[in-house]
């Protein structure tokens, strides 16, 4: 047997599966999407559907090119294929394409080349070359700042694009890192100053402080074992605390201009962090170290929302989270796109309406249906059985990639299996997400799904790259 087809058999079998049967299910739903009694067939390259089928087939020839070629090749060219797309994402922030209010499409000739999308291919390979080398550690200061500095890199230039969605897809690695050996507390910290965000954006930065006082006065009973006695103390000062507002518009200060509550605790804070500061030094209290940092972090986080609220996100994202998080009604403006999905999802019961038989579908009721809103098709013409299907297939790729990456004696394989996974889980958690009203809309794609050539050829790509790695280093 050549060397080429012993390649093409030890193909896993199970991705492609995965990915032909997503990509067939897509296709047919844009289709769907897109069907009027004067549309023409599903190869009509006029169409929407006609042009993905074209990028299917360009897409399966990439992947099969792929599969042909050493993988060896990802190794050695990590570093410079992740150094020319940042220098693309970098070049597109000034002279990209206009779209939806993002500077984040290349036109090269006919064809629209969204950056962001290569980035998270060559941001993967870099990871796993980096931290596949002998010696590293996640957990030192020199290789946390090394992997940091390969995520953010793209990921702020993207953001400079204004492609906040895109942007949050990086975070998944997370999930990756902490495989890796990086200590879980990150990601409670992640999950703390996110509920601090949410916190201040819903509340008051006045709320959201007596809350991070109150999680860490608890936290430092939980490691130090007075967990009765901390409770206690960190419960007395909250709701002492709590009545600032209270005494501030009271008639012992009301011929006084007080400053706002958040300020007044601000000040006390400064003080209570002395104090402990001057115990950690005194007494090299790493604890109290440890959790006086994330306080202060998190003050600055607090005071710094309406920063990144006003001024980093668009204003359409911000109208659309201000809905998601019952800031605002409006059910007929920015909400509009994901009341119909829902309205599209649920009409589809148990079996669905039928192929090309859906209401909200064929008088284009939800707008972007065929490529950010593509799940609300299958929702409603192929119901709860074929809604099931779509999520069960793309729990078993991502579940397959991760097993495939876990029995891999290659660390590079295994790095790069689980940066893809967690790509592939974040579009596919954020993207289904929306459409059923749980996740505010940001505009990325389903994989294999959505409408869009440069989104399915990276898709397909990123997936190729693995499982060649995966069937060179398979016993």
């Amino acid at each position: 047997m050549t060397g080429l087809a012993s390649r093409y058999k030890k193909a896993d079998m199970w991705l492609i599966f995965c990915y032909i049967a997503l990509v067939i299910i897509g296709w047919v739903n844009i289709f769907a999407s897109i069907h009027s009694d004067l549309s023409g067939s599903m190869f009509d390259l006029g169409s929407r559907a006609g042009k993905q089928f074209l990028w299917i087939m360009i897409s399966i020839g990439a992947g099969g090119a792929i599969l042909a070629i050493d993988s060896r090749i990802y190794e050695v060219l990590a570093f410079w294929a992740y150094l020319g797309t940042a220098f693309l994402l970098f070049v597109t922030i000034f002279i990209g394409q206009n779209v939806n209010g993002s500077n984040s499409w290349l036109q090269l000739g006919p064809v629209s080349f969204q950056p962001a999308e290569l980035s998270k291919i060559t941001t993967s390979l870099l990871l796993a070359s980096v931290m596949s080398q002998f010696g590293f550690r996640i957990n030192t200061v020199r290789g946390f700042a090394r992997t940091a500095l390969v995520i953010l890199i793209p990921m702020l230039l993207i953001i400079g694009e204004k492609e906040t969605g895109s942007a949050l897809v990086y975070i998944g690695f997370i999930f990756m890192l902490y495989r890796e050996g990086l200590s879980g507390w990150i990601i409670v910290l992640g999950g703390l100053f996110i509920t601090l965000f949410i916190t201040t954006l819903t509340t008051s930065p006045f709320i959201s402080m007596l809350v991070l006082g109150g999680l860490l006065g608890i936290a430092y009973g939980l490691f130090t074992g007075r967990v009765f006695r901390s409770f206690i103390i960190t419960a007395a000062c909250i709701t002492a605390l709590s009545f600032i507002p209270a005494l501030e518009s009271s008639k012992l200060f009301s011929n006084m201009e007080m400053p706002k509550p958040e300020y007044v605790l601000l000040g006390i804070s400064t003080i209570i962090t002395g104090v402990v500061l001057y115990r950690v030094f005194r007494k090299r209290d790493s604890l109290a170290a440890t959790l006086t940092a994330v306080f202060v972090a998190g003050l600055i986080l607090v005071f710094s929302v309406d920063f990144i609220f006003d001024n980093v996100l668009q204003d359409h994202q911000r109208k659309r989270i201000e809905v998601l998080l019952g800031m605002e009604e409006d059910p007929t403006g920015v909400g509009y796109n994901v009341t119909q999905s829902m309205i599209a999802i649920g009409s589809g019961g148990f079996t669905g309406k039928g192929f090309l038989k859906g209401t909200q579908t064929a008088y284009g009721f939800v707008p972007e249906q065929s490529t950010d809103f593509i799940f609300c098709t299958v929702g409603e013409e192929w119901g709860f059985l074929g809604s099931a299907a779509v999520i069960a297939l793309y729990v078993l790729l991502i579940c397959r990639i991760i097993s495939l990456a876990e029995k891999s004696q290659d660390a590079f394989t295994r790095i790069y299996g689980y940066c893809i996974s967690c790509c592939f889980f974040m579009h596919f958690f954020i993207n289904i997400g929306m459409t059923v009203g749980i996740m505010p809309v940001i505009g990325i794609p389903l994989p294999f799904m959505s409408y869009g050539g440069s989104s399915l050829l990276c898709f397909t790509v990123m997936l190729s790259i693995f499982i060649a790695l995966e069937a060179r280093h398979r016993r």
